[in-house]
């Protein structure tokens, strides 16, 4: 018990400090933000950040993770499912839509900064993003190819279409606005395959 309750206080003193790290980083840039601010906010010591955190490079690369690491995982699911372009297209413009609206400041803090910063770690992620763009392109390829989807536009200009929404979401997406994020995911992906429609 005494142990269960020390395991779950210290996930709470890193959820606080990718909280903390999170907030300052949507409001002023990674490199404007001091490891002594995110300490300062999270209501830790230094030593308790690097306790689960080895640099504050390591804060944006686990935002970018939590961010990230669903979408690329949910696209897969998408796929794997093998349905017809148009259903597995919908459904991929909806995930990406409705997870980023759901983690929108982790989305505000990453958006800029990782592409400025030059490390192994960070050019994996950047590996792992030209993926997710590669299978979307692919997806609408292929369909194009088959005659399933018109071939109006390349499959870059049509994946840019969406990730030019998508990757801008959390600079006009409020989760208190006049439109929720299903709605949102619902008019992109009815714009997009109205376009693609033989």
């Amino acid at each position: 018990m005494g142990r269960s309750r020390a395991v779950a206080g210290a996930a709470g003193v890193r959820e606080r400090i990718l909280a903390a790290a999170t907030e300052l980083f949507a409001e002023q840039g990674y490199a404007a933000t001091s490891v002594q601010q995110v300490v300062d906010r999270a209501g830790v010591t230094k030593g308790g950040l690097y306790h689960y955190f080895g640099a504050k490079e390591d804060l944006l690369v686990e935002m970018y993770r939590a961010v990230f690491g669903e979408r690329l995982a949910a696209l897969d699911r998408i796929v794997a499912q093998g349905r017809d372009p148009e259903w597995t297209l919908r459904a991929i413009i909806d995930d990406i839509v409705v997870g980023t609206a759901a983690m929108i400041k982790e989305s505000a803090a990453v958006s800029h900064e990782l592409a400025a910063m030059d490390s192994d770690r960070t050019q994996r992620l950047q590996a792992d993003w030209r993926r997710y763009q590669e299978t979307v392109r692919g997806l609408i390829r292929d369909a194009q190819e088959s005659g399933v989807f018109a071939a109006v536009a390349s499959p870059e200009i049509v994946s840019w279409s969406i990730f030019g929404v998508t990757n801008s979401l959390h600079t006009w997406y409020r989760p208190d606005g006049p439109k929720p994020a299903e709605l949102i995911a619902k008019e992109l992906a009815d714009l997009v395959l109205t376009g693609l429609r033989r």
